[in-house]
């Protein structure tokens, strides 16, 4: 790709796409650029990767050809009203933030605004991302596939309709949390056992893994695969009755519910 990538924000998840980007041969060093007010993930990402870095977001406006907006969402509107007059014509605005819709976009940039929308999440910190696309109609085919490719460098990708985006916290942005204290609940059930913890959590996060790519990697569905490990009146069938008793799969949908209305709220203001 012939591309200048500019990054305006250079936190955990700048920084994780970056990464990807440099590791997958994408494009070069010198055409990556990060801003950010403060000087630590600046010389952070730039002693890992060597790209340039600035204190100046105008200067990443001015050079790039596809702009990521990495900033809280809170920050998104101050942040573009100050870089908007030294985008270049033709410029791909890149969105990370949850709430931040392609009308809002629009409204702020005008309506021949390139926009895409995505939501990542923080495993790409270790190539296994799963984000999200949607792009506005200004967006060429030619210009999609080269922000696939960017995200693709650090992990899987799906295409969605805007409308399903406020979803995409609760199925996968958000729910590396719940995996999180998932796996730490595993392990302190091992360590209640007398396991020790550091070999707890390796067995319990190596088992999660290991099941997901099961899912991936087989197509069968969730529920023949978690049958398969129930023999009859055996271990497997015990604690999952007693998950069930405890309403583990509705606590989890009534997270995601939450989680989702707290998307569209974001929206919305």
């Amino acid at each position: 790709m012939n591309k200048t990538i500019g990054f305006i924000g250079c936190g955990n998840m700048a920084q994780a796409m970056i990464g990807g980007i440099i590791k997958s041969n994408l494009v070069s060093n010198e055409k990556v650029i990060v801003s950010n007010p403060s000087g630590r993930g600046l010389n952070n990402a730039h002693e890992k990767y060597n790209i340039l870095i600035t204190n100046d977001n105008d200067e990443v406006a001015r050079v790039s050809d596809i702009v990521i907006l990495a900033v809280k969402p809170y920050k998104y509107f101050e942040v573009i009203d100050l870089i908007k007059t030294y985008l270049k014509k033709d410029v791909v605005i890149v969105t990370i933030a949850a709430g931040i819709t392609l009308e809002h976009m629009s409204k702020t940039l005008g309506d021949s605004a390139k926009v895409i929308r995505t939501m990542p999440n923080t495993p790409a910190l270790v190539g296994e991302g799963m984000s999200a696309l949607c792009a506005n109609k200004n967006i060429t085919t030619e210009e999609l596939q080269d922000v696939i490719k960017i995200f693709e460098s650090f992990g899987k990708i799906e295409i969605l309709e805007e409308k399903l985006i406020d979803v995409v916290p609760a199925v996968s942005g958000s729910s590396p949390a719940y995996v999180y204290m998932f796996i730490e609940a595993l392990g302190d059930g091992a360590v209640l056992q007398g396991m020790p913890r550091d070999k707890a959590y390796t067995m319990a996060a190596q088992a999660v893994l290991g099941a997901a790519k099961m899912v991936l990697e087989t197509g069968e569905h969730p529920g023949k695969l978690k049958d398969d490990v129930c023999s009859p009146g055996g271990t497997t069938i015990q604690a999952v009755y007693t998950l069930e008793k405890n309403n583990f799969r509705g606590s989890i949908i009534s997270a995601m519910e939450s989680c989702t209305e707290k998307a569209i709220k974001m929206g919305k203001k």
